[in-house]
């Protein structure tokens, strides 16, 4: 498959590059900064410099592809506007670009718990746009997959998760996202689902499999 990340130097994207490349996938990944663009080479990926938050209509930084995967985030040092430019409108930008490019598979990372938000007002707010962005893709006619992990850390990846519908919240390892997003992208028969993820006793192939069948 042909597949387009944005927020392609994100952790997760720069853990995911590499594993699509190792099953035969062409990766394209949409970045900010031209300096970032050697990082995806040796990843992988095929770097194409667009800034999703200045940029209307990104169709042309998407390309032609077999799916599209939104990665990219204001990050946790960020205000709460950014949450409201990145995290929901590039998304949504996303979702015109792969209608106008004609592309029906789209995977979206998302968070757990968006339709409670908590915490801080920044981070409240975070949760909101993503709620709103997920509520877009939803609506959008497009064959989705939404992603929600909990807690995200830099331990190393287990292998085995939990994913499903309303999962008690919980952390995952970055690596072990990036291995169910390989997993998602390459079955069609996750489109239509909204699921929580987090670490688990489930082999990451097994567990998809199994969610997959809930469709």
């Amino acid at each position: 498959m042909k597949i387009t990340i944005v927020g392609g130097h994100g952790s997760i994207a720069m853990l995911l590059h590499p594993a699509l490349r190792e099953r035969g996938h062409e990766v394209r990944g949409i970045i900010r900064k031209e300096e970032q663009a050697d990082d995806l080479r040796v990843a992988g990926a095929e770097p194409v410099v667009c800034d999703i938050e200045q940029t209307a209509d990104i169709s042309d930084a998407i390309g032609q592809a077999d799916a599209v995967l939104f990665a990219a985030g204001a990050g946790p040092g960020s205000g709460a506007e950014r949450k409201w430019t990145v995290d929901r409108d590039g998304a949504i930008k996303l979702i015109e670009a792969a209608k106008k490019n004609g592309i029906g598979r789209y995977v979206m990372i998302s968070a757990m718990g968006t339709h409670r938000p908590r915490g801080n007002e920044v981070f409240r707010t975070y949760l909101k746009a993503k709620e709103e962005a997920d509520e877009a893709l939803r609506n959008s006619g497009l064959d989705y997959t939404i992603i929600k992990p909990g807690r995200l850390t830099d331990d190393p990846g287990s292998g085995r998760v939990s994913l499903g519908r309303q999962l008690e919240r919980g952390e995952i390892p970055r690596a072990d996202v990036a291995a169910v997003l390989a997993e998602v992208l390459e079955m069609p028969e996750t489109a239509g689902l909204q699921l929580d993820l987090v670490s688990g006793e489930q082999p990451i192939p097994e567990a998809v499999r199994a969610v997959a069948n809930m469709g």
